[in-house]
């Protein structure tokens, strides 16, 4: 396969028959022959871009025959390539329509992710929804949403609208839409009805939810999963409450803080949520959003062993910190090939 895109040609020649090896045998096995390169065009955040494509990440999949060529933005999209994975993390109406069109021009090309199921996430009351509407009570466990309460304009009503629906105090204050900025994913604490009416629409309130101060996170990548714990809020205790007031500006808690993995952690907290209980989650999330990167930030209530609140949901996460990412990620890309030729060649 030629490219019109630039290929990295750092010792091109050295050990060229291993690079395509695990591309080539994978081929073989459905009936094709001859020799192949899976070529991923990305479009990615300059930051994204260097948290992501690590040299680690980029010589193994070179080393399996997969070649990570940059989308130049500045050309025609059909003009580039030819590609057989897309993967992007862009936002903006302009380019969502650009990679829609350029799906229906090349149907052969795999695109991660559709744009209109990555717009799914870019709002924390859809985003949820779909948790929400889960029973996954014979996995071991129950996951359910912490009680929330969306706030579009007007910040004085809030303490009514909060009266009203019943919430329970303290209240995780969080921006509804998620445009990829930090300031989306900043959270405020609210400890009393007085300080509600600072918060600034359009928002999201949740109950918060005591939960040891940990929080896990669920990686998937296709059919695979991984899962850290990360430090989180710590919890509220009814004299606090009493006690204290006001709003509490947090950084975005479950990127920024340090690892739980290996901290000396009480057993009841710690431990991690049911492996079957998981992959029924990440599962069923995979199918009703129509997504394939995303991560599930995930709780268990303080002093229960099998009940979870998911309270967020993110596309296309930071796998750079996730453990073993390169694999993992090497590995999906080329069974995304496989399963495509296997398909065709079904038919």
């Amino acid at each position: 396969m030629r490219l019109k895109g630039e290929i990295p040609v750092e010792n091109e020649e050295e050990g060229e028959e291993e690079k395509g090896r695990d591309v080539n045998s994978l081929l073989r096995g459905v009936g094709f022959h001859q020799p192949q390169k899976l070529v991923v065009g990305y479009a990615l955040t300059s930051k994204k871009k260097k948290s992501f494509l690590q040299p680690k990440l980029l010589g193994l999949a070179r080393s399996k025959g997969v070649f990570f060529v940059a989308i130049d933005l500045n050309r025609p999209l059909s003009d580039q390539g030819p590609f057989d994975i897309l993967l992007h993390k862009l936002s903006g109406n302009e380019w969502c329509d650009l990679i829609e069109d350029y799906k229906q021009k090349h149907p052969e090309v795999i695109v991660l992710d559709p744009p209109k199921a990555i717009r799914h996430l870019h709002n924390r009351q859809s985003m949820l929804q779909d948790v929400a509407d889960l029973d996954l009570s014979e996995y071991d466990g129950k996951v359910g949403i912490p009680r929330q309460l969306v706030i579009t304009k007007d910040p004085l009503s809030i303490p009514y609208e909060v009266t009203k629906a019943g919430l329970s105090l303290p209240l995780v204050a969080k921006p509804l839409l998620v445009d990829g900025t930090a300031k989306s994913h900043e959270l405020f604490l609210a400890y009393d009805q007085f300080s509600l009416p600072e918060l600034e629409p359009p928002l999201v309130l949740q109950e918060f939810v005591n939960h040891g101060g940990v929080l896990f996170k669920i990686y998937v990548v296709g059919e695979s999963i991984k899962v850290v714990r990360r430090f989180s809020l710590p919890d509220v205790t009814k004299c606090e409450l009493a006690e204290v007031a006001g709003l509490f500006r947090f950084p975005r808690v479950s990127c920024a803080a340090a690892t739980a993995d290996d901290a000396d952690l009480d057993p009841s907290i710690a431990e991690l949520p049911p492996r079957p209980l998981l992959e029924r989650l990440a599962k069923e999330l995979r199918r009703r959003l129509g997504l394939e990167l995303f991560n599930i930030d995930m709780i268990r209530q303080l002093g229960t062993k099998d009940v979870f609140f998911v309270i967020d949901i993110n596309y296309f996460p930071g796998y750079g910190k996730m453990p073993d990412y390169e694999h993992i990620f090497t590995d999906f890309l080329l069974s995304l090939v496989q399963n495509k030729y296997k398909k065709r060649h079904a038919t």
